[in-house]
């Protein structure tokens, strides 16, 4: 008789999931060096999926590296460590680029006896291999420079003596061992690294089934990623209870799955509606403690509906009272696996935060679906570049904003800042507004929209950057099908490539992990409009 046991040592892709392990695997093997922020390995996953790999031993993380393709001339050229990893987000990843890049090596230090690290290159290697590309650039830590300094004549002396032999040190011998040729050295690479004194060697693996003589001629595959997105413009309408107002929203999600849409998203402020059968006046208090009372059927709601329908919610967002007692305006989105998941909007209006007492959340990171992660941005957050950008830098190709305004001159800010996101993250919004007026509810008395799908400018998308628009103060469903290929294609093939060309050498952004919680805007004059004026974007 044969018995099989199971696998206990493999190497695999990396998976969002795999997040959490792989930031304590880092705080393990590197306990001098600040960790990255869940965020940022996000970014690294997402932003080339086939490039990370984790080794996962009896079930558990121990070896974890990042890579990216990029251009010769970015590999071979002096560079830092924040400048070519964007920050450690990967967002420099670049489709058409010829050379491998690795940015991140962990392995855990009890387990090197297994050769995790050799196996962690072994599957660079054949990523390399496989795509035909020209081979892999390193930049190795020195963790023996500092120890060493004293006998040598700088970091570029100490690595000539490491490939010498009259030196070891434990990650170039390696790489070297490895088939890697030294380059030379990047100093002030790292300035954290303390062991390396800041500097690492530039170090190259050349693929030997790739010509070096060869011109690159890398081109992004024109390939078909279609996601078909329907948005929603409200129209706000009395109801006699909340049954009727989920008959409501479950109208337009049984219309938008009946053209297999993948998303669809409601606008902000949707859930007001449920205070248009009250009999009296509320007070801004007493409105926000009955919405919130109904938060726990909202998500019911949208869960079911999700399921039954096979179609992504965005479910616009809610103003509710938090489990410490703040009030906050969230998006609630659930998705077709049955999950929920939720947005705060990080930025109220001075409308909001003056009559309702909202306060900002702290928190913004995407939300993995089926089709890509994904980014909400509610109303005013869109005019908000840096908020946009955090969400691409973690892999976002979709960002859905919706929004509640009551003039045009509202709309029009929604409606620039969020086309201006699209160009300068190239990536797509998707916008969705309320139309219509409830006399007797505030926020709710006047509105302005006109809800839109807008893409990057340039040749695979729409003339004017906009996929689809609705008429304007009229309740509709607005469809478009958009590719996430051609969003491929144009970071790196396209007229401007915005997400690579950024200056990392002279800014970056930098999100506070403690801040203080629920941020208001600054005090000031009491806003124009009254309590019955929306946020107004």
């Amino acid at each position: 008789m044969t018995t099989k046991a199971g696998k206990r040592l493999e190497v695999r892709t990396a998976v969002p999931g795999d997040v959490r392990a792989i930031l304590r695997l880092i705080a393990r093997v590197y306990p001098g060096l600040p960790n990255y922020s869940p965020a940022t390995v996000r970014g690294q996953i997402n932003n080339f999926p086939d490039g990370c790999f984790v080794a996962v031993y009896d079930n558990r993380i121990v070896g974890y590296c990042a890579t990216m393709r990029v251009s010769r001339t970015m590999a071979f050229s002096f560079h830092d460590w924040e400048e070519i990893t964007a920050n450690g987000f990967g967002t420099r990843h670049s489709a058409a680029g010829e050379w491998l890049y690795g940015y991140e090596m962990a392995v855990d230090p009890k387990l090197r006896g297994l050769r995790i690290g050799q196996r962690l290159y072994d599957e660079r290697k054949e990523l390399a291999e496989q795509l035909d590309l020209h081979g892999i650039v390193i930049a190795g830590r020195m963790p023996g420079y500092a120890r060493a300094k004293r006998r040598v004549d700088g970091p570029a002396d100490y690595l000539d003596k490491v490939v010498q032999g009259k030196l070891r040190d434990q990650v170039i011998s390696f790489q070297l061992k490895n088939q890697f040729e030294p380059l030379g050295v990047l100093e002030n690479y790292l300035p954290e690294d303390k062991q390396s004194d800041g500097h690492a060697a530039h170090l190259v693996w050349r693929n030997p089934y790739v010509d070096p003589d060869e011109a690159p001629e890398m081109r992004v595959p024109r390939g078909v990623e279609s996601v078909r997105l329907a948005t929603c413009q409200l129209q706000a309408r009395a109801v006699a209870d909340f049954d009727e107002f989920i008959r409501n929203i479950e109208y337009f999600v049984d219309v938008a799955a009946d053209y297999r849409s993948d998303f669809i998203i409601f606008p902000e402020l949707f859930t007001l509606p449920l205070l248009s059968f009250e009999t009296k006046k509320l007070s801004p208090i007493e409105a926000i403690d009955k919405l919130t009372a109904y938060t726990p059927r909202l998500t019911k709601e949208l869960t079911r509906m999700a399921l039954e329908y096979n179609i992504n919610i965005i479910g616009g967002s809610h103003p509710t009272r938090a489990d410490d007692g703040d009030i906050q305006n969230i998006a609630y989105v659930a998705l077709r696996d049955g999950s929920v998941h939720t947005q705060e909007k990080i930025h109220p209006t001075p409308n909001e935060a003056f009559w309702w007492n909202i306060k900002g959340g702290d928190s913004l990171d995407v939300i993995q679906t089926d089709c890509g992660p994904i980014g909400v941005l509610i109303c005013y957050d869109s005019e908000f570049p840096e908020l946009a950008r955090r969400l691409v830098d973690q892999g976002a190709r979709i960002i859905f904003v919706p929004f509640c305004t009551d003039s045009r001159l509202g709309y029009m800010r929604v409606r620039y800042c969020a086309q201006a996101r699209a160009i300068e993250n190239q990536c797509y919004v998707v916008m969705s507004g309320n139309v219509g007026n409830l006399p007797n509810v505030d926020n709710m008395d006047i509105q302005y929209a006109q809800s839109a799908i807008l893409t990057p400018c340039d040749l695979p998308f729409a003339r004017d950057g906009i996929a689809a628009e609705s008429t304007e103060n009229v309740e509709t469903l607005t469809m478009a099908d958009v590719n996430l290929a051609d969003l491929s294609w144009a970071r790196a093939e396209g007229t401007v490539r915005n997400l690579r060309d950024r200056r990392f050498d002279l800014y970056h952004i930098e999100w506070d992990s403690n801040p203080d919680h629920g941020h208001a805007p600054s005090g000031g004059p009491v806003p124009a409009g009254g309590h019955n004026s929306p946020g107004g974007g």
